[in-house]
Formats: C-alpha cells, structure tokens, sequence
C-alpha cells in the first residue's frame, strides 16, 4: 500500500530582518554569513504570533486548499519544541481555532498531540501517522511542525532565527510522496542543546531570608522558562555528524542496501539549523562512501584531506544537483526546527517545478536531526500528480514580499517590548491575549481570527 504526503503548506511570519542589518550590528563580515554560511534573510514572530498561530494558519491553509471536510481528519499530530504549556498540547489549541472556521465540534473525533525532541519532532508525528494510515487506509491526518528558533541577543546562534510551521496531508494513495517502511535511527542521550528550567532562590529576587508568598509561588525555589536554550555549537554540530552517520548506516542495513545509497537519492534533504549545514555535514557520509576519493586528495592529515574533498567537483556536483534546492528557503527564512527538514521539502520541490524538472517515481532521500540526540534516515518516491500540488503553492513569491524590518525594531520584539505588531494581521488567526486575573484561568492564551 502506498503511504505519504498528499499536500502541504506552509505559515511564516511576514516580517524578516535582513542578515546583512544584523551582522553589521554584531560586527561581522556579512559575506560571512551570507556566503560562509547561506543566510539572506531572518524571519521573526510579529507581536501577534506565536506557534499556535503559525500552526493554526498553515493547518487552516491546507484543509481550505484541498477541501477536507473535518470528518475525514482523523488525527493532527504537531511536532515542536517551543510549546506554550507544560502541559496542554499546540495541538489542542489548533483544533480548538480549526473548529471556530470549520464548525463547532467538527473535530471533535480527532486524535491530537505533540511530540517533542527537538528538531526531529516533527519526523517522529509524521512516521507515527504514515503507520497509523497505513493500518487505516481510509483515514486521513494532518502533521504540522511549527517552531520558533530563538537565541539569545548577541549569542553563537543569533543570526541562525527564524520561525513558521509546514502542514502535511497524509492518505494513502498520496500524490506527492509515497514512502518506503524502512528507517535509520541513531540515539544517544546527550546535553548539546537544551531548553532547561533554570531555577533560581527567591531570597536572590525578594533580598528576604523568608519564604514569603511571591506572586503564587510558594516554594523557596523561582523556577524560570526562556525560549532561548542552552547549547554547545561545537559539540551539537559533532552531535549532528555522529548521529546522521550512524543512522545512515543502519538505514542501508534495515533496507538491505548495498553501495552509496545517496546515490539514488534525487534530493538529499536534511534539517538544516542554517542553510548550509547539510552540505558541510554531509561531507563525512560522502567521504565513508567515497574512500578513494578521500584517499586521493592533497593533505597532509584526514582533516585536510576532508577539507580538500569538500571543494572535489565530485562533491560540488552532488550539492548543486542533490542539496542547492533544499537550500533556497532556508536562507530566506532561517531555522525552523522541526520545520526545516520539510521545508527543505517544500523548497525543492518548488524548486524543480519550476525547472520543469522530471522527478516521477524518482527517489528523495530524508536525513533529520533533533538534539539531545536522535537521527532518523528514510526514503520515499516522487508520486506521478506532485506537480498538481505544488503549482499551487507559491512559497517564493511569498519569501520575495516579506517584509523587511530595523535593527530597533528587531531588537524590540526580541525582548518583547513592542506594545503593537508591526504588520497589522489579515486574513489569519492572531495571540489575542493571556489571561493574568482570573485565578482558575491564569496564564490561558486567547486566540481569534483577523478577517
């Protein structure tokens, strides 16, 4: 039975700040950021959005494009790591908005939930629904991974933002991939990249050696929540490499491949933290396929000869032809998270529609990363209507209208002192407001729809 993504759409925010604006503010060499490592743009959250409207926005967009009616949807599954709550699911939130545009108690019979770990979040829903659809044939479920990268001011990871969430239709029978049941997993439990509560004395904050009641908190202990994490660039990108390596390998084995499976991979799409980490991480699975090439290049150590093979035409081949389309809107709007795999996705395939290109019953190829650390590795074919679909979506148009923003500005919605958006909303479902009174009722998120 064939199992895979029928449609997909996408929500982003509308306002970017230009890479070039953030690195001559942080003192950087542009060119290092936009030609070392493939940024243009940085998409950032208007005051009005947040994960649930990014999700909320692109589920709406897909069942409108392709005319679901409610009652078929049996599951929407979200992957993400920038929840709202510590308890109550994006999910549920989204099917709640869903439900004020599609009807009262129309998914009332839908099965709802996040999964969460890190990046790959939104590789794990969409595995867990490709097998619950191919056990319910008949049925149909939306994955929407929707995320928000954010970094602290001034840190490693600044100019590697970006935020907006990427809605699937899984069916059987879908039109733009089907995909294979094999898969590659790597695990280790590792501390690379983290979102921790940080816990702090009340006495530090009160300057009181009692434990007096402090804004309900009774405990001696303020635990606080930042949407920035804690990371280690270096050691993640290690992470990264040794975790996609292994998941390689143990693909070729589940799938009883022989030779340089990539080689039958059209695209190779990996999750792309910035835009050029596929094709700089990719190098080491080229070099273990590739021994004699690796073997055949000036340098004196392994490391120079890795580095040396990474400017072989041989490798610069595989990138424009294999990664390059991947690449196109993950400089546009920057790391999405769970996201940017299937951007990457929707990337090359707009890419290659646009080129006309033959893909029809041609292989892709899936490498994710989520830290902490998991890989998965899986494959699926191009199915013969994917440009039916994708003509549809006009994922460049709209990255070429997005609209630029101040270095004051960016700065403001960063530590979120902006007190209006700065595009007023159409046309899409806004954070109307959080609940600060009502004491069975703090901390509530209030949503609504902006005609």
């Amino acid at each position: 039975m064939n199992v895979g993504i029928d449609s997909i759409s996408f929500d982003i925010p509308k306002i970017h700040l230009p890479i070039s604006t953030l690195a001559l503010k942080r003192n950087i060499e542009p060119d290092k950021l936009i030609k070392g490592l493939g940024l243009h743009k940085m998409s950032f959250p208007d005051k009005h959005q947040d994960v649930v409207t990014f999700a909320a926005n692109a589920g709406l967009k897909l069942i409108k494009q392709e005319n679901i009616n409610p009652a078929e949807i049996a599951r929407i599954y979200i992957g993400s790591e920038s929840g709202v709550d510590s308890s109550k699911p994006i999910a549920s939130y989204v099917l709640s908005l869903l439900e004020s545009k599609l009807g009262e108690s129309s998914l009332r019979n839908c099965d709802v939930v996040d999964l969460t770990f890190a990046c790959i979040g939104g590789v794990d829903a969409l595995q867990n629904c490709l097998d619950y659809i191919r056990l319910n044939p008949t049925k149909k479920a939306i994955v929407i991974a929707s995320d928000n990268a954010k970094y602290d001011l001034e840190s490693g990871g600044e100019y590697t933002q970006g935020a907006g969430a990427i809605a699937m239709l899984i069916t059987s029978n879908p039109r733009i991939l089907r995909f294979s049941s094999e898969v590659g997993v790597s695990t280790e439990g590792v501390f690379d990249f983290f979102k921790p509560r940080r816990t702090f004395s009340k006495s530090d904050i009160t300057n009181s050696s009692e434990n007096k009641e402090w804004f309900g908190v009774l405990e001696n202990e303020i635990s606080v929540y930042k949407e920035q994490p804690v990371f280690d660039g270096h050691y993640s990108n290690q992470c990264y490499i040794n975790r996609i390596t292994e998941a390689y390998n143990h693909f070729k084995k589940e799938s009883q491949q022989t030779g340089k499976v990539y080689e039958n991979w059209t695209s190779i799409l990996m999750h792309l933290p910035y835009c050029f980490q596929g094709r700089r991480t990719f190098i080491e699975i080229f070099a273990d396929e590739n021994p004699e090439l690796l073997a055949n290049q000036i340098g004196e150590s392994e490391k120079d000869k890795l580095k040396a093979l990474t400017k072989s035409g041989e490798y610069v081949e595989l990138i424009n032809q294999k990664i390059y389309p991947s690449e196109i809107a993950s400089g546009q709007i920057g790391n999405i998270y769970t996201g940017s795999i299937f951007l990457g996705l929707l990337s090359s395939l707009c890419y290659h529609a646009q080129q006309n290109t033959a893909l029809e019953n041609k292989k892709v190829g899936f490498i994710a990363y989520g830290s902490g650390s998991k890989s998965k590795v899986f494959e699926a074919t191009v199915c013969e209507n994917w440009k039916t679909v994708i003509n549809q979506i006009n994922l460049f148009d709209d990255l070429a209208h997005n609209h630029p923003i101040d270095f004051e500005t960016y700065e403001k919605l960063h530590k979120k002192e902006l007190q209006h958006s700065v595009l007023e909303p159409k046309n899409e479902f806004v954070l109307a407001s959080i609940e600060k009174e009502n004491p069975v009722l703090v901390g509530a998120r209030y949503y609504e729809f902006v005609e």
